[in-house]
């Protein structure tokens, strides 16, 4: 099953994946394999010191649309083994103000998980100037890439 709503400034998508929560959890949550899932995201790098997922635990994003490339900064809200695991992003040169949040929630869903991703925009000011400056209307297409985000991490879950 997947479901797909986007409404002003977020957005999310489900799916049911044919594998324990804990298992589909363990590989979002492994931000550094973050770049087989994402059509945007390139790959992910622990920063400070962090070596996993834990709340305060910072990364770095590289991604790609076209030939535009950005960094982002992640810093982990929730790592819930299972349950959730979110994180807020930044833009390098604003590094204190969140810019979107990033919600991964696993529920139960017969013998496999539901897994809801969802994006809310923290600073519309922040993103729709670069989003707009470089992609024009983003909303659409993060919809878009989380659906493929997510049926890449059903692939991998379910071999």
């Amino acid at each position: 099953m997947k479901r797909l709503t986007r409404t002003g400034a977020s957005g999310e998508v489900s799916v049911d994946i044919a594998a324990p929560p804990e298992r589909v959890w363990a590989l979002v949550s492994d931000v550094t394999r973050m770049g087989e899932w994402s059509p945007e995201c390139r790959r992910c790098v622990w920063l400070g010191g962090a070596n996993g997922p834990a709340p305060g635990a910072r990364f770095a994003g590289f991604n790609r649309r076209g030939p535009i490339w950005w960094v982002t900064i992640g810093k982990v809200e929730e790592a819930e083994p299972g349950r959730v695991f979110s994180f807020h992003t930044t833009q390098p040169w604003n590094g204190r103000t969140p810019v979107t949040r990033w919600t991964y929630r696993f529920e139960p869903a017969g013998d496999g998980t539901r897994v809801t991703e969802s994006f809310q925009v923290l600073n519309e000011v922040l993103l729709s100037r670069f989003g707009m400056l470089v992609f024009g209307d983003s909303g659409d297409r993060l919809v878009d890439g989380m659906r493929q985000t997510l049926d890449r991490v059903k692939a991998a879950a379910e071999r």
